[in-house]
């Protein structure tokens, strides 16, 4: 298996997350396998797991285990491709009828990624912006900031990256996309320079390319389809395990554990229980011991949260 990236907090997730060494996981964001293999590791003959990703380098990964099965596809459509392993693997079927033990999610962009400079996912290079998960398919980065009204992009960079002055971004994008076509990171640097703070360049340059990133990838619009075909594809008791690295993320996840929507809206039944299909396991999300933050710059900025699938009558 390639060097991918190490797996964030995973003595932590694996320890909530693994409570039934002969049951059935999802790993939903495959990546470099580090996740994967630990849970493999806490199973027995009987346990199995199910990875996902859509980024086809990821793929190549996959360690040689008959206990796993390996998905190339977006973990928005979780419900999808378990109801078609469940369809088609005569060995799993009465046990996915039954709902999955555990599904784990890793929504942070793998080191190789972003050391990938064709990728497009980092300002560290000059390399064309593409920013695809999937490269197969769908807007680059450069479609994004070269076609999108200015408008747009104010919102993407005000929203998604929560920089100050996204008004300010917008403009000089689209002045500098007059002239020409804004096709590699060099450029796009280049373009928005004269808003960028000479104090925290980095920090912003982050959040920038963090803001373009959820954009080409859809990344809030397929965590809230994963959020709702996770709590459908558990099982009772079955354990929901999430690390996030921004905010906006962070909460979707906080909000749907809370009220089983992304949003955080308490809907409640005649009784006055709230409607919701998960319970947190901890009050409080995960955080990395200072040793791993030293040790793995992804983990900097990592939250774990972890819930149960509770049956209706058990809710609250």
């Amino acid at each position: 298996m390639s060097t991918y990236h190490t797996p964030v907090l995973l003595d932590e997730t694996l320890s909530l997350l693994v409570t039934n060494p002969s049951g059935i996981y999802a790993d939903v964001t495959f990546g470099g396998g580090g996740h994967t293999a630990g849970i493999l590791s806490r199973l027995n003959e009987d346990g199995h797991v199910i990875a996902f990703d859509r980024d086809a380098d990821a793929l190549e990964n996959a360690m040689e285990d008959k206990r796993l099965t390996m998905v190339r596809g977006d973990f928005r459509f979780i419900r999808n491709f378990v109801l078609q392993i469940a369809h088609d693997r005569e060995d799993l079927q009465g046990r996915l009828g039954q709902g999955l033990d555990g599904i784990l999610a890793d929504l942070g962009v793998s080191s190789h990624q972003f050391d990938t400079a064709e990728r497009g996912f980092s300002f560290r290079y000059d390399a064309p912006l593409d920013m695809r998960m999937n490269r197969e398919g769908g807007l680059t980065a450069a479609d994004v900031i070269n076609d999108y009204p200015k408008e747009d992009l104010e919102r993407i960079f005000k929203i998604y990256g929560e920089v100050d002055n996204a008004g300010r971004i917008a403009s000089l994008v689209t002045s500098a996309r007059s002239s020409s076509r804004i096709e590699t990171t060099g450029d796009f640097d280049k373009a928005i320079a004269p808003a960028v703070p000479s104090f925290a360049e980095h920090k912003y340059l982050a959040k920038v390319y963090q803001a373009l990133r959820i954009e080409v990838n859809h990344e809030m619009r397929s965590l809230e389809k994963f959020l709702q075909g996770a709590a459908e594809s558990l099982k009772v008791g079955g354990v929901l395990a999430v690390i996030t690295y921004h905010s906006l993320e962070d909460r979707m996840v906080k909000n749907f554990i809370k009220a089983g929507n992304t949003e955080g809206k308490e809907i409640k039944d005649m009784f006055g229980a709230t409607k919701a299909p998960l319970e947190a396991v901890v009050r409080k999300p995960v955080t990395p011991t200072e040793n791993e933050i030293a040790t793995n710059t992804r983990a900097r900025s990592a939250k774990l949260r972890v819930a149960r699938k509770v049956a209706l009558k058990e809710v609250r």
